[in-house]
């Protein structure tokens, strides 16, 4: 049916395909906080970054409804689909995870999954 070559070919593409289905399971039960650096002002646009804190303010786009919060002078922005499912609120500790991007002028961190807000603790004002 197939011949030697035939049979190491498909071996090989098996074990490959194998590997990376291992690797893909592995690094999404580790997430991304280990690739993540603190954010610094020297974090450039496109960096993975973490960054900690309470949040300042809360506020929403007046289109499409997305939340911009405040973390030590930082807008942290989380789109709609993202932010509908979480309590958020001024006061709250939160640990975020995104990309670094610059919008009007300033940079700011983009959250882009539910898993990259961690909330910590309620710290009451």
């Amino acid at each position: 049916m197939f011949g030697r070559q035939e049979r190491l070919a498909f071996f090989l593409l098996v074990v490959v395909t194998g590997s990376v289905i291992a690797a893909h399971l592995v690094l999404d039960q580790v997430g991304k906080r280990p690739f993540a650096t603190p954010y610094s002002e020297q974090s450039n646009e496109g960096d993975l970054v973490i960054l900690s804190g309470t949040i300042g303010a809360v506020s929403f786009t007046k289109t499409g409804g997305h939340c911009i919060i405040v973390i030590d002078n930082l807008s942290v922005f989380i789109p709609n689909e993202i932010a509908a499912g979480q309590m958020i609120s001024p006061g709250m500790v939160i640990t975020v995870i995104g990309t670094v991007q610059t919008y009007q002028g300033k940079k700011e961190i983009l959250v882009q999954s539910a898993s990259d807000i961690i909330r910590d603790r309620e710290v009451l004002l």
